[in-house]
């Protein structure tokens, strides 16, 4: 596996519905690296309809050429306790090749940034106990929840 050369440029912006077509590869490997079968009709019709609804935030990372390098995808929710904003971190992924360019700590920097914007106390995430992107995270600052479980009720297929 090739990685990204260190000096790779990353820019990150907000994705509108425009982008859709170009995060959705991206949404695809995602779904892939936790296991899913490749299904990219279904990952562009996700992404457009979050999108278009603005259901949620969508960052996109690319290359000095325009390349997309990876994604984030931020949800809203609140607090009630704090009675305040918090956004959930549902999905962060970076194409395999721009792995070590800073797209990583790019889209966490955006998303911390526009979760500043906003007001909100926190930006939560969960991830798979095996994910190396932990170590970034952590580097980031984000800390490992000890004081909570959390649960999950399956409702539908």
């Amino acid at each position: 596996m090739q990685h990204a050369e260190k000096d790779t440029r990353v820019a990150v912006r907000q994705a509108a519905l425009a982008d859709a077509a170009a995060i959705a590869p991206l949404f695809d490997g995602y779904r892939q690296f936790y296991g899913q079968a490749p299904d990219p009709a279904l990952a562009l019709a996700f992404v457009s309809e979050r999108l278009a609804l603005l259901e949620s935030v969508i960052f996109i990372a690319e290359s000095d050429d325009g390349r997309a390098l990876g994604f984030t995808q931020l949800y809203p929710s609140f607090s009630s306790v704090a009675a305040r904003r918090i956004w959930v971190l549902n999905d962060l992924f970076v194409t395999p090749d721009a792995r070590g360019s800073g797209a990583g700590r790019a889209l966490l920097a955006a998303a911390r940034a526009h979760a500043a914007a906003s007001g909100a106390l926190r930006i939560e995430l969960s991830t798979a106990h095996d994910n190396p992107a932990q170590k970034l995270y952590e580097a980031q600052g984000y800390e490992r929840e000890q004081g909570f479980y959390h649960y999950s009720l399956r409702v539908a297929g």
